[in-house]
């Protein structure tokens, strides 16, 4: 197994990549509004600025989305990063996002059952 986590830099793309996750078979995908440090840094900097002309309600920055997934082999995660550039364009360019995926050694919880038996989503 493999946890994916990508950043997205522009969170109106948020539906489009969800759906495109799941066309390729993802489920169970967490997400998470976020914030880095530089951007952290760039509203700091502008509110400081801003609070000398403006007031402070001016400032309206939105931060990303995180998302972050379990899936079950490397041909998953190099589906998932093609679907996802797809969808926002090269990762390599600037406001695009980060994808990042590493092996997991131990998973457990992923897939619930039902008393029954049977696999619940």
């Amino acid at each position: 197994m493999f946890m994916i986590l990508f950043v997205l830099d522009e969170p109106s793309r948020l539906d489009e990549v969800l759906e495109g996750w799941s066309e390729i078979g993802i489920q169970g995908i967490t997400i998470i509004e976020s914030t880095g440090f530089y951007r952290r840094q760039i509203k700091r900097s502008k509110l400081h600025l801003t609070f000398l002309v403006e007031p402070p309600s001016s400032i309206l920055e939105e931060g990303n989305i995180t998302l972050f997934t379990a899936v079950e082999d490397q041909a998953l995660v190099e589906r998932c990063l093609q679907k996802t550039e797809q969808i926002v364009g090269d990762l390599e360019k600037p406001h695009s996002g980060v994808f990042m995926s590493w092996p997991l050694s131990s998973a457990k919880g992923l897939h619930k059952h039902s008393e029954e038996g049977k696999k619940t989503p």
